[in-house]
């Protein structure tokens, strides 16, 4: 059956082929014996539209349907998802093997929000799987990573560190925003944790905010620093016990009803947007590397790619609607940036609009020069987040500001 025909779990009384919104803070029972059952998690009953509402438990089912996952929880953005999810892994003590190519506020939150919990962030080479296992130990809760890192566009084998991972004890968590789960699997790859930013993609133009945390059920919790005494109950559906038990309520992230909608609306027509969107993307990539003022470009389709090989195995030939190109200077990119005529100049990715952001002076423009060049974020560098325009359109843009910002 398709993901768009998802059925209710219940009936709707006018039979409405959009869910409506439930707009209701809390729900009224019959009895008391009832309120016991669903507050003591005996039934599923709703209770609470911060611990779940039947709109945002459409849009749960909706993508666990397309993910073949065991479970999904719908927060409000893409770091709720990541914190949640590591709040659920992690405890004083504990370490993350991960990268230093990652988000800015992913490594911030990493370095930063955990490190002053006495959570380690061991940041390693995830391209070289000897570093990855010689970073691991007894207390590692996890390896994270961005199946493509933003910007500087590195891919790193999913198969090869599931193996790893799996072998210790420790799951594999991943971001995947950059490549939609329409059109890859995951699972497939061996993660067992995935993160997204529902806003990019998902939300179908920039509507709304919004975050995902997939548990594909595929992993045994009992070597888990935090997990393994829930472990001997719950098996591989421990790790969405927690979450869904405890972490998620307490900090108050879930996803509100009105977004839970947008974003349902959203996943309709996710394929077609993603095929467009990333079709011209690599159209776009091509036609840069023969522009005059351009010093390079990245794109991991592109066949003169290190990683082409690799993200074409894992993601297929279009790996995402996100690439970057070079200039001469930090200077030269803001001229190109404040000539631009249709391409906005903006945050975010996979807007149905196409966006220019120069990374260095933005994301991760509180960085130290010396964390930028850590994490290999350079001034000459310029992200374009591929839009529905057309090619013609935006190459258009592009040429004209770079030949009148000279």
């Amino acid at each position: 059956m398709s993901y768009q025909h998802t059925p209710y779990a219940k009936p709707d009384p006018y039979n409405a082929l959009q869910i409506p919104i439930y707009q209701s803070d809390a729900f009224e029972f019959n009895s008391a014996e009832e309120m016991e059952a669903a507050f003591t998690g005996k039934t599923a009953d709703h209770s609470y539209s911060r611990v779940s509402n039947p709109t945002v438990q459409f849009f749960e089912e909706r993508v666990r349907s397309v993910t073949e996952a065991y479970s999904v929880t719908a927060l409000n953005s893409g770091m709720a998802a990541i914190s949640n999810t590591f709040l659920t892994l992690a405890k004083a003590g504990s370490n993350i093997v991960t990268s230093t190519h990652l988000f800015g506020n992913t490594y911030s939150f990493f370095k930063s929000t955990l490190g002053a919990f006495g959570v380690e962030a061991r940041c390693c080479d995830l391209t070289n799987l000897d570093d990855v296992s010689a970073h691991i130990d007894e207390n590692t809760c996890g390896i994270f990573l961005e199946i493509i890192t933003n910007p500087q566009m590195e891919v790193a084998n999913l198969k090869a560190l599931s193996e790893i991972a799996v072998k210790a004890g420790v799951p594999l968590i991943a971001d995947t925003t950059i490549v939609p789960f329409c059109a890859w699997k995951a699972k497939d790859l061996g993660v067992h944790i995935e993160v997204v930013s529902s806003t990019k993609y998902i939300s179908g133009g920039a509507t709304c905010l919004g975050g995902l945390i997939i548990d594909y059920g595929n992993f045994n919790w009992d070597k888990s620093p935090k997990l393994k005494k829930l472990a001997s109950e719950h098996g591989a559906a421990s790790f969405t016990y927690l979450l869904r038990k405890e972490i998620h309520r307490n900090l108050g992230a879930y996803m509100t009803p009105q977004v839970a909608y947008l974003q349902t609306l959203g996943m309709e027509t996710l394929q077609v947007r993603f095929a467009k969107a990333a079709g011209t993307c690599l159209q776009l990539a091509n036609a840069l590397e023969q522009v005059d003022g351009i010093v390079s470009v990245n794109y991991t389709a592109l066949n003169d790619n290190p990683f082409y090989e690799l993200s074409n195995a894992q993601f297929g030939p279009l790996p995402g609607a996100m690439l970057t190109f070079d200039l001469e200077s930090r200077e030269r990119c803001y001229r190109f940036m404040n000539h631009l005529k249709l391409i906005k100049r903006a945050t975010n990715l996979f807007d149905n609009k196409s966006l220019a952001i120069h990374p260095a002076s933005t994301i991760f423009g509180t960085f130290t020069e010396a964390d930028r060049r850590l994490m290999n974020i350079k001034q000459e560098t310029i992200r374009l987040s591929v839009g529905l325009e057309d090619l013609d359109s935006l190459l258009d843009d592009i040429t004209q500001s770079l030949n009148t910002s000279k």
